[in-house]
C-alpha cells in the first residue's frame, strides 16, 4: 500500500467534507454531508445549526471516505485539516475530531489555512500549475490575488476591503428574490439578459485591491429606483461590472508579476462568465489558464489533503499530533 496518502477534513462553513489523496493529486475518496438544506429557508448560513451539523455528520463521512477508497487508517500518512479561516463552531468540530483521530491511529494532524487549499486545488486530479503562477481567488468568503513561486512560495498582492465577490452574488441574488446560494442563480439569469445598466466598477484603477461593497449597494438602490426593470438585465450588467473588475486586476496582476500560469480557485471560479473571461486574458497574455474541475472549485476536503503535503517534510509534523496553527507563510 503506497503510504503518501492525507487525509483530508474540512468543516470551515456549512458542508462536512473528508476525501483520501495521494501525493499525486489523485483522489480516492470524497465524501460531502451537505447542509443546503438547513440553510435554504434563511437565505444563508446559520452558524450555530452548521455546527450541530457537522457534529453528527464528521464521524460517518469519516468511515465513508474509508469504505470508497478501500483502504484503513493505518495506510494513510497524515490528517489534513482546515484551521481556518471560518466560522468558528464548525472549524472546532473539524479540529477536535482531527486531533482525536490523530491521537488514536498515532497520525500527524496538520492545520492547514482554507486559503492554502483553494490555492492548491487547480492541482487536484493531475497537476495544471506550473510556476510561477498568479492565482485569483473568488469565494463566498474571500477575494484575493497572490503569487506564487512554488507551491510553498507565496505572497499576497491584493485582497478585498470589505465583501467577498461571492458574499456579493448571494447579496444580489437574495435582493432578486433568487434561491440560495445566489452565486450560481445570478450567472444562469445573466446569461438571459443584456448589460444595459452602467453599474460602478469600484477601486478598479486602485492597484490590485478589491472592493466589492459600493457595487452591491449600486444594485439595491437601482432595484428601489426600477422595481419593473427586468431582473436579468439587472443580473447582466452586475455581472459585467464584476468581470470588468476582476479581469483587470488580474491583467495588472500578470503583467507586474510575469508568470507561466494563471490560476483561477473558489466557488466562484465555477462562473461559465468568469471561466470564459478568464480564457480571452490568457490567450492575450499568453499564459496558461489552470482551473479546477468544476467539483472541486468550491470548498472540499480534498483541496486540504493536497496542501497538507506542503508540510510533511517539516520537523513538528514528526509528531502525532501537529501544531494546529502552524504555518509556513501567511496562508
Amino acid at each position: 500500500m503506497n503510504n503518501d496518502i492525507i487525509l483530508g477534513i474540512e468543516t470551515s462553513c456549512d458542508d462536512t467534507a473528508v476525501a483520501l489523496v495521494d501525493s499525486e493529486g489523485r483522489i480516492l475518496s470524497s465524501v460531502v454531508a451537505s447542509q443546503l438544506d438547513v440553510h435554504n429557508r434563511f437565505g444563508g448560513i446559520y452558524p450555530e445549526f452548521a455546527a450541530r451539523a457537522h457534529i453528527t455528520a464528521i464521524l460517518p463521512a469519516v468511515d465513508e471516505a474509508f469504505r470508497v477508497a478501500g483502504i484503513a487508517p493505518r495506510d494513510v500518512k497524515a490528517i489534513g485539516v482546515t484551521r481556518g479561516p471560518g466560522l468558528i463552531g464548525s472549524l472546532l468540530v473539524g479540529l477536535n475530531a482531527a486531533a482525536g483521530l490523530g491521537l488514536g491511529w498515532n497520525k500527524p494532524v496538520i492545520g492547514v489555512n482554507h486559503l492554502r487549499g483553494h490555492l492548491r486545488s487547480a492541482d487536484l486530479e493531475r497537476q495544471r500549475v506550473v510556476f510561477p503562477a498568479t492565482v485569483l481567488l473568488v469565494s463566498g468568503g474571500h477575494t484575493l490575488l497572490a503569487y506564487m513561486k512554488s507551491a510553498v512560495e507565496i505572497e499576497l498582492l491584493g485582497s478585498t476591503a470589505d465583501d467577498s465577490v461571492g458574499e456579493t452574488y448571494d447579496k444580489v441574488g437574495r435582493m432578486m428574490g433568487l434561491d440560495y446560494p445566489g452565486g450560481p442563480a445570478v450567472d444562469r439569469l445573466a446569461g438571459q439578459g443584456k448589460a444595459t445598466i452602467s453599474f460602478p466598477r469600484p477601486v478598479i484603477n486602485k492597484g490590485l485591491a478589491f472592493s466589492f461593497s459600493g457595487l452591491k449597494s449600486a444594485v439595491l438602490r437601482f432595484m428601489e429606483a426600477n422595481p419593473d426593470a427586468p431582473r436579468e438585465d439587472v443580473a447582466a450588467s452586475f455581472v459585467r461590472a464584476v468581470m470588468d473588475v476582476l479581469m483587470k486586476k488580474s491583467r495588472l496582476a500578470l503583467t507586474q508579476y510575469p508568470s507561466l500560469s494563471f490560476a483561477i480557485v473558489g466557488g466562484v471560479a465555477a462562473s461559465p462568465q468568469l471561466r470564459d473571461e478568464a480564457a480571452k486574458l490568457c490567450k492575450r497574455m499568453k499564459v496558461e489558464l489552470c482551473l479546477p474541475p468544476l467539483r472541486w472549485s468550491t470548498d472540499n476536503a480534498a483541496m486540504i489533503a493536497l496542501a497538507a503535503f506542503d508540510y510533511l517534510n517539516l520537523e513538528i509534523c514528526k509528531e502525532p499530533v501537529a501544531d494546529l496553527q502552524l504555518t509556513m507563510d501567511r496562508f
